[in-house]
């Protein structure tokens, strides 16, 4: 979660049952399905992030290039672009449900407050325990759901444009360049991690898609939540963006306020902030699922440190 002021995001549970006061619908969102995620109660709980009860995760991401309808349509569920991930984790199962109910939602052009009154520009990553893996976007064609099949995503372009982007990659290699000769002079490389010369290194969402789809592809494979998060945590520090190193047009510093990790298959939240390393870790159980109301869990802000003599 990158962003130029404080989100104020901690890990919050939502019941089933729960209804979201929502934008558009005078009815409201009603969650039947309990889930995990990333939130602030402004108003109402905003959610951008997390896995439900059934396995089921979603993100936000910026797509500047979104375009929604102007208004409600009678018979679908009319939602702010804020309001899916809260909509698609509280409703849905497996991606497989929501291709085949894409048309039963209307997203609408509505500003938000606590992001300056504008309309928000989002898509959305979605996957399952099964591990399928799509993106939701809606850039005038409709809304539309793309199968990804490098499973990754970051911010605008949309998912095509970066798709064909990899296209000017298919050089890089976690081995050493092989040697090539110039003329009568043999050339070999420096050593070890040549053959990821030409990585992107920068902080634009179109390198990082590239880095971390290169990341994931060759990172270790492991077993076990404990190490699955570990490795994630070390695949994610090459998009982790620090203070300073991005900033606005108006100079204020874009950074990583916090990096989330979901594990699908035990329905389980990780949240590591940006000034404490320490990851906080929420797992569902029935009595979160069914609380009178949601549960919100403290994140630690202060970096610990242990003596050693």
């Amino acid at each position: 979660m990158d962003f130029d002021f404080d989100m104020g995001a901690r890990p919050v549970v939502i019941p089933r049952g729960y209804r979201f006061k929502a934008a558009v619908d005078a009815e409201g969102i009603v969650a039947k399905f309990g889930f995990v995620g990333s939130g602030r109660q402004v108003g109402e709980y905003a959610v951008v992030d997390g896995v439900n009860e059934h396995g089921f995760g979603a993100a936000t991401l910026y797509l500047v290039e979104s375009k929604y309808n102007e208004g409600p349509v009678a018979g679908k569920q009319n939602l702010a672009s804020y309001e899916m991930v809260p909509y698609l984790l509280g409703n849905y199962t497996t991606v497989a449900e929501l291709r085949d109910h894409l048309d039963d939602i209307n997203i609408v052009a509505v500003a938000n407050a606590f992001m300056g009154n504008i309309v928000v520009p989002l898509h959305w990553i979605v996957a399952d325990d099964t591990g399928d893996c799509a993106v939701l976007e809606q850039t005038g064609a409709g809304l539309e759901l793309f199968d990804n099949p490098v499973g990754v995503m970051t911010n605008s372009p949309d998912f095509g444009w970066h798709l064909q982007n990899l296209k000017n990659y298919p050089q890089l290699q976690p081995t050493q360049a092989p040697a090539r000769k110039y003329g009568t002079l043999n050339v070999h490389g420096f050593g070890a991690g040549t053959g990821a010369v030409g990585l992107p290194g920068d902080y634009t969402s179109v390198s990082r898609f590239v880095r971390m789809a290169f990341m994931r592809e060759v990172g270790e494979k492991v077993s076990g939540q404990a190490n699955a998060v570990n490795t994630i945590s070390h695949l994610m520090n090459s998009v982790d963006i620090p203070r300073g190193a991005k900033l606005m047009d108006n100079l204020s510093a874009d950074y990583s306020q916090y990096r989330a990790y979901c594990s699908l298959s035990d329905r389980t939240y990780f949240l590591q902030p940006y000034d404490d390393q320490t990851i906080t870790r929420v797992q569902l159980t029935e009595d979160l699922l069914n609380a009178d109301a949601p549960t919100e869990f403290a994140v630690q802000h202060q970096q610990q440190f242990v003596s050693v003599n």
